[in-house]
């Protein structure tokens, strides 16, 4: 199996706690879905970002498309990592989400 890292882009928070609740119940049965699939279920990311450049130059703010979570997956194949993909409540936020396959090194 190849691990797989999920990096979501975008999404809005839910408004109230009920709404807040109901979107956390869903992550809770997706990332239940997924069985050992997870390798690690990931978080959400601050707005709080750095970038450091090969010359040692740091600027604030993300690069691009601010990443705003990350996933960690198992699967035998990119088109599986990306079949497990759906359902993610990150869809109910209107978010997107990258996938890349991690390289043992």
């Amino acid at each position: 199996m190849t691990k797989f890292v999920l990096i979501f882009t975008g999404g809005e928070w839910a408004e109230n706690e009920e709404d807040q609740a109901k979107v956390m119940e869903a992550w809770g049965a997706w990332f239940e879905g997924l069985g050992e699939a997870i390798i690690d279920p990931g978080n959400a990311f601050s707005p709080n970002v750095r970038n450091v450049v090969s010359d040692g130059t740091i600027s604030e703010g993300a690069v691009g498309d601010p990443a705003t979570g990350y996933t960690i997956l198992q699967a035998d194949s990119l088109d599986a990592a990306v079949t497990l993909t759906k359902g993610c409540p990150l869809h109910m936020g209107n978010a997107s989400i990258s996938i890349y396959e991690a390289v043992d090194m």
